[in-house]
């Protein structure tokens, strides 16, 4: 069983390095990247519309093409998200928090580059985490119910604190603002219009990209207008740049790359989570075992780490339950399975037997993809930061523009573009009162999870005739329980004694 295990991934690696589907590969890649940069379009968008063109393909090469997209523009997303904090795609919104001020210190190709290995290492995580346990992790992902969906979602807010720069209050405001934008809509359970104004076009809800997009791009135009006629920062050229932080992460960051592609390996396979969430929560776990977590959200390299490990990592476990199960881990993910559909293959616990070739092919190709999108990468980051060359005066215009379109190609309507716009002028005016736009952002990406799993979980409460067991009793729930409880203590815990080192401190200082 292990020498045919090794023999299909072999031939699948072979299939995978043909020139081929090495030049799709690489058009895909640089397609990813520059789709990730332009805020709204995300990796979803991009590969619904080439879709397309896969039909007339072999169901291997237009795979091929579709991972290969999918993994650069989670990747691309880093390179606005760095340059103009503007999120290129939803999970890149934790490095912001360290990305853009980085850029800020003069150190944007430095940040830029950080966030280009982070994600290899962080996508090759979890494609071999795909390749070696498949089966057994399909099985896991099945286990997962509203319930511990609940408690995940709960354990992410906890991460509020963390974001919150200072001011927890404010911090809590930003959050339940999120979570109040995300009740807009038709109730799930009963079918009421809530908080809709009589507006017929928000009876289907807040959609998400359109809402970040207004948050990040709109709000930060406008704080972008009170610069003046300058630039964004300073643009210094760094010599050695890959080697050199090559070297600093390898000497003082591989138990965060680590901690960080596991927990986006794990919150990837849970259908639905994606890359928002985990990599908020691995931003989180990142500031909160660190020596020194005020340095978070100053141009902390650890940050952009975290954020970009984890959410590349998701790609390669969130097709565990769509290969395994049918049952897609994320909304691109959900784009891959209508392609593998389309082509008459039938995703489950026999994909990897009846239809051996294309998958290992597929799986093997995502291998070659993180490979070729570290040269890539590379070679359009140093075009890409030349951004900061330019004139704040002529980014704004363009930012707009750019920010529009793609907000109305998601559902070719207005009402996304004045979503947009509404949310940027919320988020400029709230970020004016120091409310920051991460537990903003926190807010409205939880808040639909935790509704609906909080909804489906009460109904089966009702069903089996007990809430205490299905909230309380389930073994991952405890699990998240305890998580969520540990992630609150601890910022008390080191407190007290960071509080206790300087009463002791001080006390030998004076005698």
């Amino acid at each position: 069983m292990v020498d045919g295990f090794f023999s299909l991934a072999v031939n699948g690696l072979l299939n995978a390095v043909t020139p081929y589907h090495l030049l799709l590969c690489a058009v895909g890649i640089a397609i990813g990247i520059i789709v990730g940069v332009l805020p709204g379009i995300s990796s979803t968008t991009a590969t619904a519309l080439l879709i397309p063109m896969t039909f007339a393909m072999e169901p291997a090469t237009g795979l091929v093409l579709l991972g290969a997209i999918w993994t650069a523009a989670i990747y691309g997303g880093s390179g606005a998200t760095c340059l103009l904090n503007i999120p290129g795609t939803p999970s890149s919104i934790a490095t912001s928090f360290d990305g853009y001020p980085m850029t800020r210190n003069g150190e944007g190709e430095r940040a830029m580059t950080i966030a280009l290995l982070a994600s290899v290492f962080g996508g090759l995580f979890g494609v071999f985490v795909l390749l070696f346990a498949f089966a057994p992790l399909a099985r896991l992902s099945v286990k997962i119910g509203s319930p511990e969906y609940f408690w995940l979602c709960i354990f992410g807010l906890s991460t509020i604190a963390s974001l919150s720069k200072g001011n927890a209050l404010k911090g809590l405001l930003g959050a339940c603002i999120g979570l109040m934008i995300g009740t807009i809509g038709l109730d799930p359970v009963i079918g009421i219009p809530r908080f809709t104004f009589g507006i017929p076009a928000l009876v289907e809800g807040v959609q998400l990209v359109p809402a970040l997009v207004g948050i990040f791009a709109v709000g930060q135009v406008l704080q972008l207008t009170q610069q003046g006629s300058g630039v964004i920062a300073e643009y210094k050229r760094t010599p050695r740049l890959f080697s050199t932080v090559l070297g600093s992460l390898a000497r003082s960051a591989k138990v965060n790359l680590l901690r960080s592609s596991i927990i986006g390996t794990l919150i990837g396979m849970l259908p639905g989570a994606g890359g928002p969430v985990a990599s908020l929560i691995s931003y989180n776990e990142a500031k909160r075992w660190d020596r020194n977590p005020d340095r978070f959200g100053t141009g902390a390299s650890d940050g952009i780490v975290a954020s970009e490990a984890a959410n590349n990592a998701v790609i390669g476990s969130s097709l565990v339950p769509m290969m395994g199960l049918g049952i897609p881990g994320c909304p691109t993910a959900a784009i891959v399975l209508g392609g593998l559909l389309i082509h008459g293959i039938i995703p489950g616990s026999r994909l990897l037997t009846d239809a051996a070739d294309v998958a290992y092919t597929f799986i093997m190709s995502l291998v070659v993809a993180n490979i070729l999108l570290l040269f890539i990468g590379f070679l359009m980051l140093r075009v890409t930061a030349n951004i900061l060359r330019v004139p704040t005066r002529w980014i704004i215009p363009m930012v707009l523009v750019m920010a529009t379109i793609g907000t109305y190609s998601l559902h070719n309507s207005m009402v996304d573009v004045y979503v947009m716009t509404v949310c940027g002028i919320g988020a400029y005016l709230l970020a004016r009162v120091g409310v920051s736009t991460g537990p903003l952002a926190l807010g409205l990406v939880l808040g639909p999870f935790i509704e609906d799993a909080l909804n489906i979980s009460l109904q089966f409460s009702q069903a089996r005739g007990s809430y205490f067991e299905v909230f309380f009793m389930r073994p991952m729930s405890l699990v998240f329980i305890g998580l969520t409880l540990f992630a609150l203590l601890m910022p008390i815990y080191q407190a007290r004694s960071r509080k206790k080192k300087e009463t002791v401190g001080g006390e030998q200082n004076e005698s």
